[in-house]
């Protein structure tokens, strides 16, 4: 089985784009919000009801990059993460980590249910299908229970398939990311905000006014707010402390049919199963098989594989679209959100969500946007002001050293491989010597293009991506198009010619 390229999500597959506003000379407003992600647009819409004076900028357009491309899960029981989390920091921070995404759930619950937003009840499910898995599940229901949630243990689930144990969590919720972000956009320029696309930042400079530059210009603000998945300023340390994971999901066609519960599996590969409904259409997702970025390939054989698990364990599903998303994991399990650096007050940051934007994301605007308030809730100073992810010393080197020998291997293996006689064939691309330089060639659409292949953020090589025709970096997650344009990551640079 030969996968066709990803494209698009279910989500972003709409008749319409959403309405933003154009580029215009700004005045200094009160904050700049770098990001039309749910991060972005839910801290927008929360500084916007506070009166104050908001702008929003997207370097590609709304919901293009992670929160696009989500399996639109908002959950409290979020596979293994708890019993993760609590091994990992103290009971105090774990149990701020619940009450941030129960303060996120809630918020965006009222949100959508206010304007009139369809979202749909299910019961979250964590199961494990093999004995392997079995003691996962018992950690998660224990840490789960621990932490207030009223979760229960299964033994049966309706899926097609066995399961050895599950825990589930009911009273939560699936939605269509756009609609979420149609709305949010809705609601900061009705409130006299802007959300502007195709304007990406490169750089900000500190000060009374803050100063944001631009590919369109200078942006000046009393605050501003880096929602963009993987902050791009260097002066943050975040590319220390975030590990870039790609995922992959498939929509299918699944007529007149709907799931009571929306699962995660424990066991590897990981398998995110949930319905869908759209009009008179039904819809069954299913995602997983993530890898750090930059690594197993061919990532092809990520989507072929979740394609012929879907064949087996629901045969009457109909494959309608495919897509990939990037997380990022932080190295001591939990989100980072709040001052950018230590004494730096007026630059926020917000990542690290772990694949569970839909209340992090949320909980990230709640503490950001009540601490330019200054009335940060209690479970927002716990997690922000927490020892800094890298003080892990042995997580931390270990990230570093993957980084380190990602570096090495990329250039050791690009300065050992021979130009090829013949171009890459369609769809393929490869890095080789071109002298000691480094060189990426693809072939994408019957034409040849030729790169550099050193990442514009720290200097990595960038690997072939052939489900989605890019070039990856693995050692902090910058993807650019086979023009070498930037898509995401930290990079705000092209791969130079």
């Amino acid at each position: 089985m030969t996968s066709q390229p990803l494209h698009r999500s279910l989500w972003l597959d709409r008749p319409a784009p959403i309405p933003t506003d154009e580029w215009r000379s700004l005045d200094p407003v009160d904050v700049v919000i770098l990001g039309a992600g749910l991060s972005g647009l839910a801290t927008a819409a929360m500084l916007a009801e506070q009166g104050r004076s908001v702008v929003v900028l997207e370097a590609r357009s709304v919901g293009a990059v992670t929160t696009g491309n989500t399996t639109g899960k908002v959950s409290l029981l979020q596979g293994s993460r708890l019993s993760q989390i609590r091994d990992a920091v103290s009971r105090e921070l774990a149990e701020a980590y619940v009450a941030a995404n129960r303060a996120g759930q809630d918020w965006l619950l009222r949100h959508l249910q206010d304007n009139g937003v369809t979202f749909h009840e299910r019961t979250a499910v964590t199961y494990a299908a093999t004995d392997a898995g079995a003691p996962i599940i018992e950690a998660e229901l224990d840490a789960a229970s621990s932490l207030g949630l009223a979760v229960s243990a299964r033994r049966t689930l309706e899926l097609p398939f066995p399961i050895t144990a599950a825990v589930s969590l009911a009273g939560q919720y699936q939605v269509d990311a756009l609609d979420v972000l149609d709305s949010l956009v809705r609601t900061v320029r009705k409130l006299g905000g802007l959300v502007i696309e195709g304007v990406r930042a490169t750089a900000i400079e500190s000060g009374s006014p803050c100063v944001v530059s631009t590919n369109r210009g200078e942006v000046p603000a009393d605050r501003v707010v880096v929602a963009t998945g993987f902050p791009f300023p260097k002066r943050g340390g975040h590319f220390t402390t975030l590990e870039p994971q790609r995922s992959y999901a498939l929509a299918f066609r699944w007529p007149d049919r709907s799931l009571e519960g929306m699962y995660l599996s424990v066991d590897e590969p990981s398998r995110t199963i949930r319905d869908a409904h759209r009009a008179d259409e039904s819809f069954l997702i299913v995602g997983g098989n993530d890898h750090r970025v930059g690594k197993d390939a061919p990532t092809s054989a990520h989507v072929d594989d979740l394609l012929s698990w879907t064949a087996s364990a629901f045969p009457d599903a109909v494959a309608s679209h495919r897509w990939s998303a990037q997380d990022y994991r932080s190295t001591d399990e939990l989100p980072h959100f709040g001052p950018i650096t230590a004494g730096e007050h007026r630059v926020f940051v917000a990542t690290g969500y772990a694949k569970w934007g839909f209340t992090n994301g949320v909980a990230a605007a709640i503490a950001i946007s009540s601490g330019v308030a200054d009335a940060r809730p209690a479970w927002a100073e716990s997690l922000e002001d927490r020892a800094p992810a890298f003080v892990k010393v042995g997580s931390t080197l270990g990230a570093g050293a993957k980084v380190a020998a990602g570096l090495a291997q990329g250039w050791v293996g690009a300065e050992l491989t021979h130009g090829p006689k013949n171009d890459p064939a369609e769809g393929e691309g490869v890095v080789l010597r071109d002298g000691i330089a480094p060189v990426a060639v693809c072939t994408v659409d019957g034409v040849t293009r030729r790169r550099s292949a050193v990442c514009t953020h720290l200097g990595g090589i960038v690997t072939w991506n052939n489900a989605e025709t890019s070039w990856d970096c693995p050692l902090h997650g910058s993807r650019f198009s086979a023009d070498g344009d930037v898509l995401e990551g930290p990079a705000v640079k092209p791969l130079a010619d």
